[in-house]
């Protein structure tokens, strides 16, 4: 599980609101990626911190119904939350990485409170268009819970977008898939061809 090692080590040297901040859709065929920042109430990190919150940890590991829950949870009781994403044309201008940290800094403006300091999972993450100190961190939503809590909202945010898009392209299974590359998914494709919601830079197998 996540922990507070870091935020605890920043929170004892003064710095008091941090942004946690993760993609989700990153390695998808299909859709948008998103992205998530998150800014826990501090006292989160010491003996007030309320049991949901250990249950926090990076979004793959956890179930669609754990998520979702930790997800409302989040959304109620965080200080601040933003969420951002990039296109499909926008990956495909710009690569899926830029895109990504685009999908970050979107995220970040849309804190309704300014963070001291982003943790941001990855390891060559810097946002340069972003004035704030930042940190990346490799498996940083496996080690930080703030990361981990951006990582499940902008898990849920897409996931539950796919579930509307399936509606719109029926027959690629988004439902099950969220629009990663499943064997029923290639197979959709070379059926049916691509939608103009998948990323024709990636390889779609056709």
């Amino acid at each position: 599980m996540a922990g507070f090692k870091l935020e605890k080590f920043l929170l004892k040297r003064g710095v008091v609101y941090i942004a946690g901040v993760d993609e989700a859709g990153r390695g998808a065929l299909f859709g948008p990626v998103v992205a998530a920042a998150v800014i826990l109430p501090p006292e989160f990190y010491g003996r007030a911190c309320p049991e949901w919150v250990a249950e926090i940890d990076d979004s793959k590991s956890l179930s669609s119904e754990k998520r979702e829950r930790l997800q409302k949870l989040i959304m109620q009781k965080a200080l601040a939350v933003g969420v951002g994403a990039a296109s499909v044309r926008e990956i495909e201008r710009l690569n899926i990485h830029q895109a990504s940290l685009l999908a970050m800094s979107r995220a970040i403006s849309r804190l309704s409170l300014v963070p001291e300091l982003l943790l941001i999972d990855g390891i060559f993450c810097q946002l340069e268009d972003v004035p704030i100190p930042q940190m990346a961190i490799k498996g940083g939503d496996k080690l930080c819970t703030s990361i981990a809590a951006a990582s499940i909202v902008a898990k849920v945010v897409r996931d539950k977008l796919m579930i509307k898009l399936d509606r719109i392209c029926q027959g690629y299974r988004l439902c099950d898939n969220k629009g990663y590359g499943t064997k029923a998914h290639f197979e959709a494709l070379r059926r049916m061809g691509p939608t103009p919601f998948h990323r024709r830079n990636f390889n779609l197998g056709i």
